[in-house]
């Protein structure tokens, strides 16, 4: 299971489509922004949690077709399904390996790109720790559309609308939390909530993901 994991890093970060291409793309919009609403920093400290989640979380998207499509399209897919492994445990560690090269690379650079939004200096923290907790279930919610659309030509478009509404509730949690954060008032309750989706994502998802790429095999 090590050794799958460190191959499809290596995949992600050779193939150009890892963290370099997330990190520009989050660096662009955020940069973008002031432009769009105009040099109000009032306005922009109020909307910088928001744009900096829904930044990482678009930037998360950019990679999700893949995670599975490199394995399909040169045979490692049918390998991996016939493997002695839990084909759960082969979805799981595709999971772990995108959100290493995408997830927890945004998660190191929201807080400096917090920044270019004037983010209040009380929620920086609050910012990485959100992420750190959310971003995994971006990845893995991205590996259960993957391979619901595994085996489809041009199936990107298919996937990011797939995703994209399960992605809702991370976003509203994890911007809540920085939101809270900023102003100084509890942020446990969205903390928790936000750490409940991904577990509840953790446990079930991998089950789902695997189930969906048997039928795509067939």
């Amino acid at each position: 299971m090590i050794a799958l994991l460190l191959r499809d890093v290596r995949l992600a970060i050779r193939a150009g489509g890892g963290f370099g291409l997330s990190l520009m793309f989050f660096l662009i919009l955020v940069n973008l922004v002031p432009f769009g609403v105009g040099p109000n920093n009032e306005l922009l400290s109020r909307i910088a949690p928001g744009i900096l989640w829904l930044g990482a979380l678009l930037a998360c998207l950019l990679s999700l077709d893949r995670i599975l499509a490199l394995d399909y399209e040169d045979g490692s897919l049918d390998l991996l399904a016939t493997a002695p492994i839990p084909l759960e445990g082969v979805v799981t560690m595709k999971a772990l390996a995108h959100w290493i090269t995408t997830g927890l690379p945004l998660t190191l650079a929201a807080p400096t790109l917090g920044v270019l939004l004037n983010l209040p200096g009380s929620a920086y923290g609050w910012l990485a720790i959100s992420l750190l907790i959310g971003t995994p279930a971006l990845s893995i919610i991205g590996t259960f559309g993957a391979s619901l659309t595994v085996g489809l030509k041009r199936g990107g478009l298919l996937l990011s609308l797939l995703v994209l509404p399960l992605y809702v509730p991370t976003l509203i949690y994890g911007g809540e939390v920085v939101r809270r954060g900023a102003e100084g008032a509890s942020t446990q309750t969205a903390l928790m909530m936000l750490g409940g989706i991904t577990a509840g994502c953790m446990a079930l998802i991998p089950f789902a993901a695997a189930a969906a790429i048997r039928v795509g095999l067939r």
